[in-house]
Formats: structure tokens, sequence, C-alpha cells
């Protein structure tokens, strides 16, 4: 359900705003505010980004979150910049399996299904049609999916392996430095390594393993799931590094030590 002019409503009365003073801030006519309040319209992406900037509020928990079910806690939470869309709480439901003894099934989420899984992630019926299966070493205490990657940006990890993450319900936990399964809105699923840039920049910078490829920022509000790398599963042997690729890596730890060693002498 979208709760979007409900919650501008709501956000604008506790603000104590009139309909023309929030037109006036984001340069609308009231009557456009009014539409959007009263669900009349539907927002453009231009109305999400205005209302979230607005209001500091990510457009994700505009529109998925039903803020008059909120306490006054959560509430707090919003006005002290800690968004429950990110900081998650009891918010974030998210749809899993069960075996015949209600242990937490591991969901694949093969190649042919990541497309679709970016859409139907809170879909039961879509989840209950993944594969499933289990890992006896994992904690049962935790929730695991796991996901096919593509590409080489995350080498020596190939393409086609099979990453399994633990889902992570506070995007404020996320820790720098390590690797994550990011589910985003417009960029499907990517498996990188992050820097959490959430209090500062309100955003997750992404980092590839494979040096050839650029670092980027994510908008947080452009992500769904984050899912934490606990292990990866490969079938294939991998092949031994060719002598041009040890050539290589031995001409950059040089250039490191070089760099180094300049630095010291300056």
């Amino acid at each position: 359900m979208n709760y979007f002019g409900k919650n501008i409503k709501l956000l604008r009365k506790r603000k104590k705003r009139t309909q023309n003073e929030v037109a006036a801030a984001m340069e609308l006519k009231r009557t456009t505010v009014n539409a959007l309040e009263n669900a009349i319209s539907q927002p453009t992406v231009s109305h999400l980004q205005s209302f979230s900037k607005y209001f500091g509020i990510a457009i994700d928990t505009l529109i998925n979150v039903d803020m008059q079910q909120l306490s006054e806690s959560q509430f707090a939470d919003l006005q002290n910049g800690f968004d429950v869309f990110i900081r998650g709480s009891k918010l974030r439901v998210i749809a899993t399996t069960v075996d015949s003894e209600n242990n937490d099934n591991i969901e694949f989420v093969n190649e042919k299904a990541k497309a679709g899984y970016v859409n139907c992630f809170a879909d039961p019926e879509y989840i209950g049609k993944l594969p499933v299966f289990q890992l006896p070493f994992l904690s049962k205490d935790k929730k695991y999916r796991a996901f096919t990657i593509e590409g080489d940006s995350m080498l020596p990890i190939s393409a086609g392996s099979i990453v399994i993450g633990e889902f992570i319900q506070d995007f404020y936990n996320i820790k720098s430095n390590e690797a994550y399964i990011v589910v985003t809105r417009d960029d499907g699923i990517v498996f990188k390594v992050i820097e959490n840039k959430i209090d500062a920049e309100r955003s997750l910078h992404l980092i590839s393993l494979n040096k050839a490829f650029e670092p980027y920022d994510m908008p947080i509000a452009d992500v769904t799931e984050v899912w934490k790398f606990v292990c990866y599963l490969n079938t294939s042997i991998p092949e031994p590094e060719s002598e041009i690729n040890l050539l290589m890596k031995q001409m950059d730890d040089m250039q490191q030590a070089i760099k180094k060693l300049g630095a010291k002498i300056g």
C-alpha cells in the first residue's frame, strides 16, 4: 500500500505547517499539495525528492511506512535523523520459508530469479517458490539468503559463485570495509565491499575487489535490502595465475613500495 499522501499530511500537521507554507517552500501550487495529500494525484519523482528533502525522510519511508502507527519514540528518531526505514526496527519485515522442523531455510536467488527478486523480495508467495537448502555450520538464530553473482568485479570470487549473506535489519549496523550483498531499486543486486557513509552523506560507498572497477556511491534511499557476506560456494577449480598477472602484481607492489619510500623521504 502507498502511504505517501497520508504521511505527508501527517508530517505537515506535526510541523504545524499549512498547505500554503509547504507549497511555497517547495515552489509548488497549494492545489498540488492538496491533491497529493488526498491521493487525488500520484507524486512524480520530483515530488518524491522534494518532500523527502523537506521532511528529511527517505522516499521509501514516505511511501511504504504507515507513520500513523509509529510511536512517539519512533517519531523522535525521525526528527533526530534516524530514519525508520534505514534503522529498520520492527518495520522491515522479511519474507521467509521454513523446513519441516520450523528452521529458517536459505532461499537461493539464482541468476534467473534475480530480476524478479528486486521487485518481489517482500512477497511471501514469490519467496516461497525459490529453491531452498540448509548449511549446518550456520547459526539457526540468524536469517541467511544465497545469491548468484555475475561479472568480474569481485575477483577472485568469480562469476557464477553463490554468495551467502546474513540479513541486516538496521542499515546503521553496516560495517565499513566488509562485504555485503546489496539489493537496490534500480541497479539490481550487487556484491561489494562497503564504506558506510549514511550519517555523513546518506549513502553507501560501494567498492569492488577487482581494482579495474571504479567505486561509486549508492543513495541509501535506493537500497531495499542488505545481506552481510558470510561465505561463498563455487564448484569450479580456480585457474592458476598467468605469468603476466604475476608480473603485473609484482610491478604494482614495487610502485606501492616506491610511493611509501618517497613519502618517508619527503
